[in-house]
């Protein structure tokens, strides 16, 4: 029988063996050799739902490993294996680099919890894992098989962690199963297809495909579903697992549309290392309006973070109509579109009210509203107080919670060293940054004027150069180019401060929020200062269809603060510029009401 350890989850068994037709042929027989008169144990793997794991590694570069990786779950996994061996290359393509291998490898887990249920919830989280780690350029899965409730299902995440760590054990696999902290805190982890969905997201999930599956049926076209909530509700996690459901498809167009940087680069690896799309399958916006048009539509058009499309035409955006996400509709059967309009940034990406009417005739009954929050990892009252600050403009004294690390700093620099020290102590939550509002001048064509090497956030004495300039010796981690990685994944920026253009639609574990002088408190209330506001894109005015100029300077810093404030998992850390908000933050700490 195998041991318990101190969480009383009992070590799984781990059956390791060359992948090839001679092994394969005796593989129940090697399980018996391997498990001499442990007739429980050999049974464990030959009779009983097993997750396997078959990897090979390629050719290797003077950076990294490389691996192919196939992970599948069975109740026979000597029929299963020989099954795989025996596959036509023509209709199963991802076994054929696999199979030709000379030094394939296989991995056979078992456990004495192990059930069906049981063992496919162990292989959609390996699937989670493995495709962030990062010498791992090709992972095979033929399905998503996240499971629901079933009668072990409170023993899966303490199982998943003792296989993970006991597969780690291993110095000679420890790069293909790196500790699970490493790889919590990567972007392709939280934007992972393979996250498990709450019931909520569930329910989503079906109606969606309902509809995807009735308009395709029926050659439809412009068929809008819209998703909604507020940051942290799971729009994104629910976005890529759907997406990688219909990627996946041969028959089916799909193509991943977001107007972010640093999420474009996100689902790029994801769409790499799980095979289901090239770099025309994730692509801004302009880009797909451009390549498409209404005699060359795609089935299902995906638009994460849909909120930042453009609504008027500019330099990068001409030709076509005043509005890209009605341009997408002419150009895709369906199209899934996450909106956030409290994560509206920019003055042109502001919605004129005669085209959201429109927007809502077209998506009917098709909205769905996600309302559970999943990012922030606090108790209600912590969660009211931020939406309070956000959205009541109201400072109330801060509640206490075990579970949530808010505080307020006197100033930057010593915030900035609690930042860092955390991020580098990592308690196993993931990465930790600075950011702050776009109130300090930053270019990214132009030097500043002063001469300085920097465009930098400051007060008094204190300074900190702002996102993507600082440039890191060390090109490549682990075979991984840092270019390919978002700022906050990047080691040295841990050095700079970023702004909503960097870590929009992204978690960090905590995050340090420098508020700038266009946040101000003044006779009880949280106001917002365009005038102090360096985000020309956001303060400036807007030229709306009927050739009125308006601005939208308030409402968009407003959703500024907004996305700053929800970013933190486990924490968030204020600093204020303006005295009276930072007295009013102070007060707040001190469990003293504002008046």
């Amino acid at each position: 029988m195998s041991k318990k350890t101190k969480d009383n989850v009992k070590d799984p068994l781990i059956f390791e063996t060359a992948y090839r037709r001679d092994t394969a042929a005796h593989l129940d027989e090697e399980i018996e050799k391997r498990y001499p008169g442990k007739y429980h144990e050999q049974e464990l793997l030959t009779e009983y739902p097993t997750v396997y794991i078959i990897d090979n590694q390629g050719k290797q570069s003077n950076y990294k490993e490389d691996y192919t990786v196939y992970v599948g779950e069975t109740i026979d996994i000597q029929r299963r294996t020989l099954e795989h061996l025996d596959a036509d290359p023509e209709t199963r393509q991802d076994w054929e680099e696999l199979r030709n291998a000379k030094n394939a490898h296989m991995f056979v887990i078992g456990h004495e919890h192990f059930n069906k249920s049981l063992a496919l919830d162990i292989e959609n989280r390996m699937m989670q894992y493995l495709s962030s780690v990062d010498v791992i350029s090709k992972l095979n899965n033929r399905r998503e098989n996240a499971q629901r409730k079933y009668y072990t299902s409170d023993e899966f995440i303490p199982i998943f962690n003792r296989i993970w760590d006991k597969l780690g054990e291993n110095k000679k696999y420890h790069n293909l199963f790196p500790p699970r902290r490493i790889l919590e805190k990567s972007a392709i982890f939280k934007a992972s297809p393979f996250n498990k969905l709450t019931d909520e997201q569930n329910q989503a999930k079906k109606k969606i495909l309902k509809t995807v599956e009735q308009a395709l049926a029926k050659n439809q076209t412009g068929q809008l579903v819209l998703v909604t909530g507020e940051a942290g509700a799971g729009k994104t996690v629910l976005m890529s697992n759907i997406f990688y459901e219909l990627a996946k498809q041969d028959q089916l167009n799909a193509v991943m549309m977001v107007n972010h940087p640093q999420q474009v680069k996100v689902y790029r690896q994801i769409v790499k290392k799980l095979g289901v799309g090239d770099d025309e399958t994730v692509v801004k916006p302009t880009h797909f309006i451009n390549k498409y048009d209404e005699n060359h539509k795609v089935d299902v058009a995906f638009i994460d973070e849909a909120h930042l499309l453009w609504t008027k035409q500019n330099q990068g955006y001409h030709g076509h109509g005043d509005n890209q996400l009605l341009d997408i509709l002419q150009r895709a059967k369906v199209v899934l579109a996450v909106y956030d309009h409290k994560q509206v940034l920019t003055a042109d990406e502001i919605m004129e009210n005669e085209d959201w009417q429109q927007i809502k005739r077209l998506a009917g009954d098709k909205v769905i509203r996600l309302k559970n929050q999943m990012r922030i990892a606090a108790s209600d009252e912590t969660i009211r107080w931020i939406r309070d600050f956000i959205d009541q403009r109201r400072i109330f004294p801060i509640p206490q919670d075990d579970r949530y690390d808010l505080q307020v700093f006197d100033d930057p620099k010593t915030m900035q060293e609690a930042i860092a020290r955390f991020n580098a102590e990592d308690h196993g939550h993931g990465i930790s940054r600075m950011v702050a509002t776009f109130d300090w001048e930053y270019s990214s064509n132009r030097k500043p004027k002063d001469g300085s090497d920097y465009w930098c956030v400051s007060e008094g004495n204190w300074s900190m150069p702002w996102n993507l300039q600082l440039k890191s010796s060390q090109k490549q981690q682990n075979g991984v180019n840092y270019d390919q990685l978002s700022w906050a994944e990047q080691p040295h920026t841990i050095k700079e401060i970023g702004s909503t253009y960097t870590v929009q639609g992204f978690d960090l574990n905590h995050v340090g929020v420098v508020i700038g002088p266009s946040v101000k408190y003044r006779d009880g209330k949280v106001i917002f200062d365009p005038s102090a506001s360096a985000n020309k894109k956001a303060v400036q005015r807007r030229t709306m269809k009927d050739n009125s100029k308006q601005r939208f300077g308030e409402q968009l810093l407003h959703n500024e603060l907004n996305v700053l404030l929800t970013r933190g998992v486990h924490g968030l850390y204020l600093h204020a510029v303006d005295p009276q908000l930072q007295a009013a933050l102070k007060r707040a700490a001190l469990g003293k009401r504002n008046i």
